[in-house]
């Protein structure tokens, strides 16, 4: 079996301890990991030649990627999603646009053509909102691209002390496994699709969603709205056997919720509870009703 690392947002510990936990119930024989650098010197500076760099087919495919990425994979003027996407200047290279990365966007084919060579201000001329954020974004730096290329480098560092067998892939071949079983543009399905995937069956609609939440937090005191401490805030974190975060069971026998109820508890030292549920939160939860499903561990399960 195989663990697959897909995340927009990639956090190096969270995954590397996500793998650890799985290996404990699941036997693991390698990991695939998507594995994208993104080439900033040759973005900021597209005329590099020569002797410096020797650009293959690799360059549009960074450029392009990190695009997707910065602008959210949606068309910057009109914002429609799924559908091809051309990349387009900013500011047309016949009137004075570079082929720097901060003066390029993506747009949908629709979009690109009505454009066409005009200045973005007189383009977006009736709709200052976008302008401006369109502006904005552009000037973003490549701080999000170097954070990517060493938070996944990182990642690939501590999955080798693992031992076991890692494939190292690109969100490329990615992209190419998704697009050849007809799937569906989501993280967990591209998680399924990372590296050399002859078949693949998926069983589910609903998979399982795992987030890092911590432990809690150091605060002393609980604040007002204004922020000044009104309470000390206890040391104990347990009550009655349960703490804030546990997944229980409770069965209330009367009171305007009545019935059975699954959630997670914010407990009390008075032994009245609060649990928060799918459909809400459910208010007064005694501890004598509660039966513990899953103790509190630091992160959040949930079906998509």
């Amino acid at each position: 079996m195989q663990v697959l690392n897909k995340s927009k947002n990639s956090n190096s510990i969270s995954h590397h301890d996500d793998c650890e936990r799985i290996r404990r119930y699941i036997p693991i024989t390698g990991i695939s990991q998507e594995l994208v650098k993104f080439d900033t010197q040759a973005m900021q500076n597209p005329e590099i030649s020569g002797i410096e760099y020797q650009r293959g087919e690799l360059f549009g495919f960074e450029v392009k990627e990190y695009l997707l990425q910065k602008w959210n994979r949606k068309c910057a003027y009109c914002g429609i999603e799924n559908v091809p996407f051309e990349i387009e200047h900013i500011q047309p290279k016949s009137k004075g646009g570079s082929n720097r990365v901060s003066n390029l966007t993506l747009a949908c084919r629709g979009c690109n053509q009505i454009k066409g060579n005009q200045d973005i201000r007189e383009f977006l001329f009736k709709k200052p909102d976008i302008l401006s954020c369109i502006l904005k974004q552009a000037k973003q730096s490549l701080k999000d691209a170097t954070a990517v290329n060493s938070t996944r480098l990182a990642l690939f560092q501590q999955l080798k002390q693992t031992g076991l067998p890692i494939e190292v892939s690109t969100g490329g071949k990615t992209k190419y496994n998704r697009t050849r079983f007809g799937l569906s543009k989501t993280h967990w399905l591209d998680a399924a699709c990372v590296g050399n995937v002859e078949t693949l069956q998926v069983f589910t609609k609903q998979p399982l969603l795992i987030a890092a939440k911590g432990w809690g937090n150091r605060q002393m005191c609980a604040t007002n709205k204004y922020g000044f401490p009104v309470r000390h805030r206890t040391r104990c974190k347990t009550f009655f056997g349960f703490q804030t975060g546990d997944m229980v069971r409770a069965i209330l026998p009367s009171g305007k919720f009545t019935g059975t109820h699954v959630g997670r508890l914010t407990v009390r030292e008075s032994g009245v509870f609060e649990m928060k549920t799918s459909l809400g939160k459910v208010s007064p939860v005694r501890h004598k009703y509660c039966q513990s499903i899953h103790r509190n561990d630091g992160y959040m399960y949930s079906f998509s």
